[in-house]
């Protein structure tokens, strides 16, 4: 497969992001809506410890070992997804006398979805813990996806590095969904209505038009940036290849992951009198580098430091950025409003 000439990336910062799914919503109402995709959350903010979604995706495996050989892990199954619920609209809406005595709630309980474990902290109190991690497609530079499927009709475009499926008929010809088991990140979906493959597509036909993808644009808490890895004046080049404060979610996959993430901070623990005992974090370092890597180390004490000089009315290029005062800077290159674009 060929490199890209550009390489899109997208950097989330682990501490801003608040939990909304304003990003989700937005992905899933403008990508999402046909039939057959009703499990599939292209963009999905994930609670973390948490078993994900699908459901254990970190344990199915995929990705290459490390002689770069490719790995073929599990293929999530339905119960992983969970059924799309279906409520009592009908009841509750339109029951007369008894919609007033009755209640919204699903009609069955699909025993998972992609919000399942939503907010379902970790630890003991009074130290418990979690936080909010958005996932998407990584775009990967070495995709294991496409590897995988024996049709080639997954490519990597060399324009922009956008992974994508370029073939659909193809796509629909194959058995069995490799690709599915290829990828260790599990963000690709089978549309059992139509039988093929579907992914996030990097909100392509926005960004061709200079409109930022629609995670993007649509999030309130400026927590994901979009551009080029080989812009120099790009947020995304200098948080992950200047200041290096940007990390791949588990890189040991092999697959090189083009979506990084700030990691979080993490408020201090509290003794047995509830008093702050500031000699260990809350959140466990170790939690952070299963996730991380071992830079992770680094990484935090970082931007502990820039957080410090901020507070000192030092000057914090890092910190400039990571505050996004001016909410345009998140965009890169695609600065239209989507109202613009023809």
């Amino acid at each position: 497969m060929a490199e890209a000439k550009k390489q899109i990336a997208f950097v989330v910062d682990l501490n801003k992001c608040m939990g909304c799914h304003t990003c989700s919503i937005a992905c899933k109402t403008l990508w999402t809506n046909d039939k057959g995709m009703d499990h599939m959350w292209w963009m999905k903010v994930n609670t973390m410890p948490g078993r994900g979604y699908p459901r254990d995706w970190e344990t199915m495996g995929g990705g290459y070992d490390g002689a770069g050989n490719l790995n073929l892990g599990k293929q999530p199954k339905t119960e992983d997804y969970g059924k799309a619920m279906e409520f009592n609209y009908e009841e509750v809406f339109f029951g007369g006398g008894n919609g007033k005595r009755a209640h919204l709630a699903p009609r069955e309980s699909p025993g998972w979805g992609p919000n399942w474990d939503e907010d379902i902290a970790s630890g003991e109190y009074p130290n418990t813990y979690f936080f909010y991690m958005p996932r998407l497609c990584n775009h990967c530079s070495s995709p294991a996806c496409a590897q995988a499927c024996p049709y080639g009709a997954i490519q990597k475009r060399e324009e922009d590095g956008v992974v994508f499926i370029a073939d659909q008929e193809k796509c629909e010809s194959c058995p069995e969904p490799l690709c599915m088991k290829g990828c260790p990140y599990k963000e690709i979906y089978r549309n059992p209505v139509r039988n093929v493959a579907q992914k996030c597509n990097g909100c392509l036909p926005r960004m061709e038009r200079e409109v930022a993808p629609a995670c993007v644009r649509q999030c309130p808490g400026r927590c994901i940036w979009v551009g080029f890895l080989d812009d120099p004046d790009s947020p995304v080049h200098k948080l992950v290849e200047e200041w290096k404060v940007a990390l791949p979610l588990h890189s040991e996959f092999g697959t090189k992951p083009n979506v990084f993430y700030i990691p979080p901070l993490s408020p201090p623990r509290l003794n047995n009198e509830g008093d702050i005992d500031a000699t260990q974090p809350r959140l466990p370092v170790e939690y952070l580098r299963s996730l991380f890597g071992p830079e992770v180390d680094g990484v935090l004490s970082r931007l502990k430091g820039e957080i410090e000089k901020k507070r000192k009315k030092e000057e914090s290029k890092i910190m400039d950025v990571l505050i996004a005062a001016r909410w345009q800077e998140l965009l890169g290159p695609f600065v239209k409003d989507p109202s613009e674009a023809r």
